[in-house]
C-alpha cells in the first residue's frame, strides 16, 4: 500500500479534507499527516509521495524534505527548486519567456549580518542614486522582500519618505523594489501538477477572506487563454507542482506579478466552494498518480540531476 505524507503548518480544512478524499477512493494509496522526528543522513521514508505545505517557514523541513528526494520520495513542490529560485529572479526569468513584469530592481540590504566589515562591501556603489531609480521605477511601487510570502515585510510607497521610512524598516532583508500595475482587473491562477490551471478573479485590495469570494473579473476567452498558456510556461520553468500565479491587467496586458507560492492559500474559508472542491479532486488526482509511478530516483547524483526531479 503507497503512502502519501501531508506535511502542513497552521491550515486544517485543506489537509483534511484531501487526505479524506484520497483515503476514501479505495485506490491502493492512503494518505496521513506526515511524522518526521530528526532525520538520519540515510533516511528513505515510508511515504512514496509527501505534500509539502510548510517547509518555506519551518528550515528543518527543508534539509528533511531534500534527503527524502534524494533517498526516492517524490515531494511536491521539489526542494530543491523552492531553496534555489528568488521572486527577482524569478522576475527576470519570466521576462525572458516573453511574459510582461513589472519593472523591477534588487536593492541592496539596508543593514548586514554580523561580522560584514565595510571592507567587505568595496563594490557596493555608495549612496544609491535613488532619484535615477525611482525615476525608472514611479511611484507608486511596491517594496518586499526578493525571498519570502504571506504578504512579509511588503510595502506600498507613494513617495521618497515611505520609501526610505519601508527600506530602513527592512534591516537585513535583501529587498527588491517593483513598479505598481494600477491594474483594471486581477486574477490567480491556482496551479496543480502544471497542467491543470484554474483561472479565478482575485482581489487583493479586499480582505483576505474575501479576495476570492467577491472579486470580479471579465475575461474575453482570448485574454482568459492566454493567462492560462503563461501561467504553465511560468511553472514549467520554475519546476513548481503546486502554486498560484498572480496577473494584474492593465490595457489588456496580463503583468506577471506574484509567482512563487508554493504553499498557496487553499483553505475553505478563502475560496468559494466549487473553487475548494476543485482544488481538493485535483490534488488528490495528482498525488496519487505521482504515488502510483513509484520512486523518484535520480538518475546521477548531481544537482542538475535533483533539480529535474
Amino acid at each position: 500500500m503507497k503512502k502519501i505524507g501531508i506535511l502542513v503548518g497552521r491550515e486544517t480544512t485543506f489537509p483534511d479534507a484531501l487526505i479524506q478524499e484520497i483515503n476514501g477512493r479505495d485506490v491502493g494509496v492512503t494518505a496521513e499527516m506526515a511524522v518526521l522526528e530528526g532525520t538520519p543522513h540515510s533516511w528513505k521514508p515510508q511515504y512514496a509521495v509527501i505534500l509539502d505545505r510548510i517547509s518555506h517557514e519551518v528550515t528543518y523541513y527543508q534539509t528533511a524534505l531534500k534527503t527524502a528526494a534524494l533517498n526516492g520520495t517524490v515531494v511536491v513542490n521539489n526542494p530543491f527548486w523552492k531553496l534555489a529560485d528568488d521572486k527577482f529572479f524569478g522576475t527576470a526569468l519570466v521576462e525572458k519567456l516573453g511574459i510582461a513584469v513589472p519593472r523591477s530592481i534588487a536593492l541592496p540590504n539596508c543593514e548586514n549580518v554580523e561580522g560584514i566589515a565595510p571592507e567587505s562591501l568595496r563594490n557596493l556603489q555608495y549612496p544609491l542614486d535613488w532619484d535615477g531609480i525611482m525615476g525608472w521605477i514611479g511611484f507608486p511601487a511596491i517594496l518586499k522582500p526578493h525571498w519570502g510570502g504571506g504578504w512579509k515585510s511588503v510595502d506600498k510607497v507613494e513617495n521618497m519618505d515611505e520609501l526610505f521610512k519601508a527600506y530602513h524598516s527592512s534591516k537585513t532583508l535583501c529587498m527588491m523594489l517593483q513598479e505598481f500595475i494600477q491594474w483594471e482587473q486581477y486574477v490567480r491562477c491556482i496551479c496543480i501538477g502544471r497542467r491543470h490551471i484554474n483561472v479565478l478573479p482575485w482581489d487583493p485590495s479586499l480582505p483576505h477572506h474575501e479576495r476570492y469570494t467577491k472579486a470580479k473579473a471579465d475575461l474575453s476567452p482570448e485574454l482568459a487563454a492566454k493567462i492560462h498558456e503563461q501561467a504553465q510556461l511560468i511553472c514549467e520553468a520554475l519546476g513548481y507542482d503546486m502554486n498560484t500565479v498572480e496577473f494584474a491587467i492593465r490595457d489588456g496586458v496580463p503583468y506577471a506579478i506574484d509567482f512563487m507560492n508554493t504553499a498557496p492559500d487553499m483553505d475553505r474559508n478563502s475560496l468559494t466552494e466549487e473553487q475548494f472542491h476543485w482544488a481538493v479532486r485535483t490534488m488528490a488526482d495528482f498525488l496519487i498518480e505521482k504515488a502510483e509511478r513509484g520512486e523518484s530516483q535520480p538518475p546521477s547524483y548531481r544537482w542538475d540531476e535533483l533539480l529535474r526531479g
